[in-house]
């Protein structure tokens, strides 16, 4: 079976917990991996950063670039192909399989995303179907929210949701309005803002931190 190339850190010990975690537009799998010796997680985790495949993308005039979904309008709303994204989505959850073929039960994995890689995140982590242990969404939106088939078994799934109040890339609105959704259909959600814009703080990587530590240590 073929995967998403990735980068992996691995812990000092064996693994016992995985965070499968999504990078934005045009970044690749390296751009988050600077922040794991700033998390401070109470368990065994490998991290594991997938580069997303080099796709043309409309909005950028149809350069080829990394990216989990073409986006073919930057309206509020915003107009993307829905059938790439759920793509992108079932080879993440091929990469949760690949965990739990390595030992790592799936309860034990958190998933986590920023931008686009947030809204994969989102379809990937609300409609698998066994149980995770946590979903992290950092700056991003519900870009299936009319379509998406959500599994029941992922429910009371702990969620946080952080966004920019600044941001001029992905507006704090779209964050919101997948808190609301969340809300709206009994998920555990947790609404966090900061005075950035589409980026992460380090005030934001310390609550990242917490949210870890207490998600992990249940």
């Amino acid at each position: 079976m073929s995967y998403l190339p990735c980068v992996e850190i691995e812990p000092k010990q064996p693994a016992t917990h995985a965070i499968i975690w999504l990078h934005g537009l045009g970044a690749d799998g390296n751009d988050f991996a600077p922040l794991v010796p700033h998390l401070t997680p109470p368990v065994a985790v490998r991290f594991v950063f997938p580069h997303a495949p080099q796709i043309p993308v409309t909005i950028n005039g149809g350069v080829r670039m990394p990216a989990w979904y073409d986006i073919l309008s930057m309206s509020i709303e915003r107009e993307v192909d829905e059938q790439q994204l759920r793509a992108s989505a079932a080879e993440v959850h091929k990469l949760i399989e690949r965990e739990i073929a390595r030992g790592i039960p799936a309860e034990n994995i958190v998933l986590a995303g920023f931008s686009q890689g947030g809204a994969v995140a989102y379809e990937t982590a609300l409609t698998y179907t066994k149980k995770l242990r946590g979903l992290l969404a950092l700056s991003t939106y519900l870009a299936t929210h009319a379509s998406i088939q959500p599994n029941q078994i992922n429910q009371q799934l702990p969620i946080l949701v952080q966004h920019g109040t600044q941001d001029p890339v992905v507006a704090e609105v779209l964050g919101k309005q997948a808190y609301q959704w969340l809300q709206q259909h009994g998920y555990k959600a947790d609404y966090q803002s900061f005075p950035m814009q589409h980026q992460v703080c380090a005030e934001q990587v310390q609550a990242i931190n917490l949210w870890l530590q207490k998600v992990l240590a249940n």
